[in-house]
């Protein structure tokens, strides 16, 4: 007679042999893996996931994280814009920071390559999610209103940091088709046409539409300054407390605050100065004095020796406790909107009421990140038409520093006020060596030429 015994849940014959029983043995074991290791990837989204209104509502929040990655969750547009302009200095060890401090952006420069695509991908994939929600979640307003939000956004910053000649197409379609490369207003309007639909879809009466509505109408008036149509610019934020925050946040396990990563952790970043060198002995015209001003808003740390280098071991890097790692940063807020209404009643000729808004702002200032302001002097009227736009953008610069607004607003001093740039951009001999070049943008990359209707930027005019 034949003996059995149990391996497993499978009678198995001596007779079989020992080859055979331990093949037995292999496929068992396999299978018991497959059951443990067998399960879904939560990273990732198959087509099949998201026919129903819970899977559309998914990749909707998907595409808001994207939104979040092109502000302050990686070294975006929002830092090289500022480097680029007079926010930042680079105290980076990388060629493409430095270049781009010193205004002479190569075309090959992959820094630059990753921001085009963090903004391209806001954008495609929130056309993606708005096609599916339209669909299979309807009802999702506030959802939809907050991508039409991501879209428009990122529409805005690359027509404010790029040169003109910007690659378009429509994303997140089935059969996408290039576009002609558009002029940096053009893509303006394309951000206009986005915000419109924002406010329209976030229109209910609960929290997450109020505070989406408000947003889009902050980043919607911001359009309208950047177009010149100022008496259409203040209506949108009337209304809008100076106390409201759209904020996009950080955690341990979704990423740090890059503002604080870049800046007060790895050192890879300066805050501007009008003096530059570890001397203090260079003087870079034009130039807002961020660190030396001791402005409230913004206080930061001079190093007087090499106690604070920077990640290139050499610089003296001046430093800011505005952020810490997981502060969130504020993408829209009620300063913005003041700043708004304030421009418009310069550009109509009302300087009782531009200079109200800005000293009720100085009288009470609202939180900056983790600084708490103290009250400000009032200003005083400079006088001349020159004057009270200088000292609008300097004060404005203080209030957005480092949320993306400087290079486009330092953009349209020379667009729309009529100043060059050499009165506007720095200015002279760049403390790593040689001078300042002449880029008031940043390019769009080599990487793009694959693109058959792109063949680069048309020009680098402002």
């Amino acid at each position: 007679m034949t003996s059995f015994r149990l391996l497993g849940r499978f009678p198995v014959s001596r007779a079989i042999g020992a080859g055979a029983a331990l093949a037995i043995a292999l496929s068992a074991c396999s299978e018991a893996n497959e059951r443990l290791l067998g399960v879904v990837d939560p990273d990732i989204i198959n087509p099949s996931d998201i026919t129903n209104a819970e899977g559309a509502i998914a990749l909707g929040n998907g595409a808001l994280n994207s939104f979040r990655e092109m502000t302050a969750a990686n070294e975006t547009s929002w830092l090289f814009g500022g480097l680029l302009a007079d926010e930042w200095s680079t105290s980076s060890t990388f060629i493409q920071n430095d270049e781009t401090d010193q205004r002479r952006v190569a075309e090959s420069n992959s820094s630059v390559t990753l921001m085009l695509r963090y903004l391209y991908r806001t954008r495609t994939r929130s056309n993606e999610a708005l096609g599916i929600l339209r669909e299979l979640s309807p009802t999702s307003r506030a959802l939809m209103g907050e991508l039409y939000l991501a879209r428009g956004y990122a529409e805005l910053q690359l027509a404010s940091d790029f040169c003109n000649g910007i690659p378009m197409s429509n994303s997140g379609k089935s059969d996408p088709v290039n576009e002609e490369q558009k002029s940096t207003q053009q893509v303006f309007q394309y951000a206009a046409a986005s915000l419109d639909s924002a406010i329209a879809m976030a229109n209910g009466a609960d929290a997450a539409s109020v505070q989406i509505n408000q947003a889009a109408r902050i980043v919607r008036a911001r359009i309208a300054l950047a177009l010149g149509a100022f008496t259409e610019a203040a209506p949108f934020v009337s209304g809008i407390p100076s106390s409201f925050a759209y904020r996009h946040t950080f955690s341990n396990t979704a990423g740090n605050n890059i503002l604080w990563s870049q800046g007060l952790s790895s050192r890879r970043y300066s805050v501007g100065d009008s003096v530059e060198g570890n001397s203090r002995d260079i003087l870079v015209t034009n130039a807002i004095p961020f660190a030396s001003a001791r402005d409230p808003r913004l206080p930061v740390t001079i190093p007087t020796s090499g106690a604070i280098n920077g990640q290139d071991g050499q610089t003296y890097t001046r430093t800011t406790g505005m952020w810490q790692q997981l502060t969130p940063v504020d993408v829209a807020n009620g300063v913005d909107a003041r700043m708004i209404e304030a421009e418009a009643a310069l550009r109509a000729g009302n300087v009782t009421e531009w200079l109200s808004i800005h000293n009720a702002l100085r009288a009470a200032p609202p939180k900056l990140g983790e600084i708490q302001p103290a009250a400000m002097p009032a200003l005083v009227d400079p006088g001349t038409e020159a004057g009270r736009v200088s000292l609008h953008f300097r004060e404005k610069a203080f209030w957005t520093f480092g949320r993306g607004q400087r290079l486009g607003d330092m953009r349209r001093l020379i667009k729309q006020y009529g100043r060059t740039q050499q009165q506007v951009f720095p200015q002279g001999v760049h403390y790593k060596g040689g001078n300042y070049g002449t880029d008031v943008n940043l390019p769009i990359t080599q990487a793009e030429q694959n693109n058959p209707n792109f063949k680069s930027c048309t020009d680098r005019n402002p």
